[in-house]
């Protein structure tokens, strides 16, 4: 399925101008996952550790919601929107998707939108699905294992001996 393959290692998400866009350009890596979960699905390093999160609490299926809605709303086309928006019904919406989403049952669209696509045709259940990854997974997420061992990893490698050499390089050339 098209939107599996894509969302293993999505797309960085740009700003308008096409730069990596980020509330927080400072931060890296779990500091920045830590800062929101909009900084987090910004990154394609934590949308792939808050992935591999969620597959353990059986809800992985809302991420790939999310991140299927986001490439959907870039789809150019009629027909391409029609197949793309069928395919995410089929795989997150219909009563027997493979991978279907909760959202409110009367908030689910019948396939008879699918006729005339256009890019927001999602936005409402996409948001409803965010909300709960927000205030449900997330917080969950910044205390689990995956997250506290990435954050370790990453706090041993800032400690190493190389980096502390280099940033002392770099010290030296920048101020002089």
């Amino acid at each position: 399925c098209w939107f599996f393959s894509q969302f293993l290692f999505p797309p960085e998400i740009n700003d308008s101008e096409g730069h990596p866009s980020s509330s927080h350009p400072a931060l890296k890596g779990t500091s920045k996952w830590a800062t929101s979960l909009e900084s987090l699905l910004e990154d394609p390093e934590g949308v792939k550790r808050f992935r591999e999160f969620l597959k353990k609490e059986f809800s992985e299926e809302n991420v790939l919601f999310w991140l299927a809605c986001e490439e959907f709303k870039k789809t150019q086309g009629k027909k391409q929107m029609q197949e793309k928006a069928k395919e995410i019904y089929m795989t997150f919406l219909s009563s027997k998707a493979s991978s279907q989403v909760n959202v409110e049952g009367q908030s689910r669209l019948s396939e008879t939108i699918l006729e005339t696509p256009h890019p927001l045709m999602f936005q409402k259940l996409q948001d409803q699905i965010f909300n709960l990854m927000k205030y449900d997974s997330y917080s969950r997420f910044l205390k689990s294992d995956i997250f506290l061992n990435h954050k370790k990893s990453e706090e041993q490698e800032e400690n190493s001996p190389e980096a502390q050499t280099a940033a002392k390089r770099a010290s030296r050339i920048y101020n002089t």
